[in-house]
């Protein structure tokens, strides 16, 4: 199997998201929320399907504006369910009008998501893991298993495997921590 650094360069819809996202850190409480939400989605498709659908999903989820989101009811979540530009699946549109709940708690809880992603990022004086992570987030949001916690912590960097050590990424995202 083919890494990611691998197939992705050059790739037309691959490409710009392994060369500008995939392992970049962010703050932004919409980025953080729509690589979340695109992550849930991703689940038994491929990511090309996710990417070529992006627009849909942002044009759908109000730009990904958390208390937008979040105030959604039963007129929005039936406008999704029928909106072809995105995965039309109940339990995806559920579980990301939940996790928009959660996050907008994250400001008076935290500070912001960015923030609670932080505070978590250490477990006993070291880095948390996978499996911990997956616990953690099995606990606080829906329909976020083992695989979609991996690659959402992967592309913002809190879990390492986002690239090879060798591709030339890396050093912008190192540029990009500071």
């Amino acid at each position: 199997m083919s890494a990611y650094c691998d197939i992705a360069p050059g790739h037309p819809v691959h490409g710009p998201y392994h060369d500008h996202e995939y392992g970049f850190p962010t703050r932004d409480e919409a980025a953080l929320f729509e690589r979340l939400v695109l992550e849930i989605n991703q689940a038994g498709l491929s990511w090309e399907t996710i990417l070529r659908k992006r627009e849909g999903f942002r044009h759908a989820y109000d730009g990904f504006d958390v208390d937008t989101v979040a105030a959604y009811g039963e007129a929005e979540r039936a406008r999704l369910l029928a909106d072809p530009g995105i995965i039309r699946n109940r339990l995806k549109v559920n579980a990301a009008i939940h996790n928009a709940q959660v996050i907008r708690g994250f400001r008076a809880s935290h500070g912001g998501f960015a923030d609670w992603l932080d505070a978590h990022a250490t477990l006993d004086g070291r880095p948390r893991d996978k499996p911990a992570w997956v616990k953690l987030f099995g606990r606080t949001f829906k329909f976020t298993g083992g695989e979609i916690v991996g690659e959402f912590l992967m592309s913002l960097g809190y879990l390492p495997g986002a690239h090879r050590a060798d591709c030339p990424v890396v050093a912008r995202i190192a540029a990009a921590r500071g």
